[in-house]
């Protein structure tokens, strides 16, 4: 088992998640998108945007920022949104005959890191259920801990 630090937030003092020091990873994995939608889909969840995100995403949809807001995106809390999903859980940006993204190329950050997520890469058993949905892990493209590295650190919930 690896050596893990903690990290704490806020004020409360309360650990959501250790990251590994010397991670059972360093090796690098293999990982590359099948365009499935599997992680579009399934349970509820939340696939946090920023504002530029929406910009970006509202543009490539042939959308004004507040139209595309309107109607794929909810507030959750202040300052925190989310992209909608369908009551089944899908991603409302999922193309329904495709199962494809409909912009895939201005996915949020959230979506762009899968699968390198802090709680997909806690263990070598949560990288095994996260492999056990995605057709992608340990296929495909070679990625260096350093590759890895910054795609975690790039989206934190």
């Amino acid at each position: 088992m690896e050596d893990f630090s903690v990290r704490i937030v806020g004020t409360t003092g309360a650990v959501i998640m250790s990251e590994p020091v010397s991670p059972w990873y360093r090796e690098g994995l293999q990982f590359e998108c099948k365009v499935c939608g599997r992680c579009c889909s399934g349970g509820a969840g939340y696939v946090w945007v920023t504002q530029e995100e929406i910009e970006r995403i509202a543009a490539q949809m042939g959308l004004a920022p507040l139209i595309f807001e309107q109607v794929f995106v909810w507030t959750v809390a202040p300052q925190k949104r989310s992209l909608k999903e369908y009551p089944n859980g899908e991603c409302v940006l999922l193309g329904d005959q495709t199962r494809r993204c409909r912009v895939y190329s201005e996915r949020p950050t959230q979506c762009r890191t899968w699968p390198f997520w802090t709680q997909n890469l806690y263990s070598p058993n949560t990288w095994a259920a996260a492999a056990a949905s995605c057709p992608g892990c340990n296929h495909g493209k070679f990625h260096t801990l350093q590759e890895i590295e910054e795609q975690r650190k790039a989206w934190v919930e």
